[in-house]
């Protein structure tokens, strides 16, 4: 316990000294709390819409638990964190490293709040995948992508695409085969109490993946401010005042709320019953969870998304509202150029200021 105050310590004063980690830092919280506010709402997106819960009670238990998925996974598993970590290489020069890094994070936040402000349900997660990687090939041209971990990143769209809307159809027929002769109003009754515990998994395993990609780049500004960061080398450990920090932030982001994105994702999109949405709730969480223990840092807005869809097209294919899914579809592939650029510029432009 020493030990830890000793190292959270120590870091604060190397921020002290060092402007561009205090500012890295800063921003790296801020994208935490953006996050919070607008990837969260997602994982309570449907129990919301079928009305199992009311949206300010959904919004605390999504603070909770996403607050105890960073807390576990980081101890269990930092898989993610690492990918991340070693995603990009953003050259020799320590210094000008710090100033691409803050200027990617910067590029983060605009683009989150931008889609907030829309109420775009877009990818946290490919923002910061985007915006990292647009500031390291400013940096070090093509030279700049770590391509064995940023295949990762490819089989992880592969896999919160294809297996979300695989899971969530499967999910939705063997529920239907089930309860099939089951009283209806009975049914209902189960399944309004199985879909808070399927929101709270979702909203555990958002914790879990967003939370260690965040750790990751808090301990790359780290080591880059300590002269310490070789790209092909992962990190040792994570600090538990660090999982405390993050899933702190993350959770005080999520209590702010987000009811423009969950009214898209919950009610625009799909027109949910209770068991459909247990049935998206819980494909969403295990796809996660399998990305999470393969160290494959996807999208848990994309995730859940496409489990809904399944779940819509499981019933009738004409169910799904699919004007909505063309809007978000646009949003996922438009942030990897529209993020990686501004991270590009952003680099740029603070390279030269600083």
């Amino acid at each position: 316990m020493i030990e830890e105050l000793n190292s959270m310590i120590d870091f604060f004063r190397m921020c002290i000294g060092n402007p561009a980690l205090l500012i890295t830092t800063v921003l790296v919280l801020g994208v935490i709390l953006v996050n919070g506010w607008t990837d969260a709402p997602n994982a309570i997106a449907t129990v919301v819409s079928t009305r199992s819960l009311k949206p300010k009670t959904a919004i605390l238990m999504a603070a909770v638990f996403n607050f105890l998925g960073v807390l576990v996974m980081s101890i269990f598993s930092k898989k993610v964190a690492d990918t991340i970590y070693k995603m990009v290489d953003f050259g020799g020069d320590n210094t000008k490293a710090q100033v691409a890094l803050c200027a990617a994070l910067f590029a983060i936040v605009l683009w989150a709040v931008g889609a907030w402000f829309f109420g775009i349900p877009t990818s946290e997660s490919h923002a910061l995948i985007a915006g990292i990687t647009g500031a390291a090939i400013a940096m070090s041209g093509a030279g700049g992508i770590n391509m064995n971990e940023w295949i990762n990143v490819i089989y992880g769209l592969g896999l919160s695409a294809i297996l979300g809307f695989a899971m969530g159809f499967a999910a939705s027929k063997t529920i239907t085969a089930i309860c099939r002769g089951m009283n209806r109003r009975k049914a209902d009754r189960f399944f309004k109490g199985a879909q808070i515990t399927g929101g709270a998994a979702m909203a555990f395993m958002h914790g879990a993946q967003d939370g260690l990609k965040f750790i990751g780049v808090f301990l790359l500004g780290q080591t880059l401010a300590q002269g310490t960061y070789h790209p092909n080398e992962g990190f040792t450990s994570i600090p538990i005042w660090l999982m405390i920090l993050v899933s702190a932030i993350m959770a005080l982001g999520t209590s702010i709320g987000g009811y423009k994105i969950i009214k898209s994702v919950g009610m625009d999109m799909v027109k949910l019953e209770r068991y459909q949405g247990f049935a998206a709730d819980i494909a969403g969480a295990i796809c996660l969870m399998i990305a999470s223990i393969s160290g494959l840092p996807v999208s848990t807005t994309h995730t859940k998304t496409t489990a809904i869809m399944g779940v819509g097209a499981a019933k009738r294919l004409s169910l799904v509202n699919w004007s909505i899914v063309k809007e978000m579809v646009a949003a996922w592939i438009l942030t990897f150029p529209g993020c990686g650029l501004i991270g590009f510029a952003m680099a740029k432009v603070f390279v030269m200021i600083f």
